[in-house]
């Protein structure tokens, strides 16, 4: 079979598949109000302290607009605090609550048994082409 093919359905499908595990693994129990969206505008924010909603959309490659979509359901639902500059009042910072910082962990404990499932088979041979293949990849995806 042609590697271009083989590649191609690879992407479609891992990509695919991800989106569906993620979507089933993380949005359960506790977190079931939540969708894998919200759960990556959580891991965004992330722990740091207040960020302002433009840098936080331009991490995302999101408007502004479509981050306040998302950010005005995840304050209703007791995930994200906002409040605005004391410095400009025009800014708007987010922070993830006491909750929000549970699902941010719930989510990056996902993402780290995934990855360990992943590389644990692997040699580090692999292992370094592996990751050298995924950031090329990354690179591409981001032009």
């Amino acid at each position: 079979m042609n590697i271009n093919h083989v590649l191609n359905e690879v992407l479609v499908k891992l990509f695919r598949n991800i989106n569906l595990i993620e979507e089933r693994e993380i949005c359960t129990g506790e977190y079931k109000d939540v969708t894998a969206n919200d759960m990556h505008v959580i891991e965004a924010i992330d722990m740091d302290g207040a960020k302002n909603m433009t840098s936080v959309a331009k991490s995302l490659g999101v408007t502004t607009g479509t981050l306040t979509i998302a950010v005005n359901s995840l304050v209703k639902k007791g995930y994200v605090d906002r409040v605005r500059s004391e410095e400009d009042r025009r800014v708007v910072l987010i922070s993830l609550s006491g909750k929000g910082r549970k699902a941010y962990l719930h989510h990056r404990r996902f993402h780290e048994k995934m990855i360990n499932a992943i590389v644990e088979e692997l040699t580090e041979e692999e292992k370094e082409v592996l990751e050298k293949a995924l950031v090329k990849l990354n690179l591409f995806f981001r032009a």
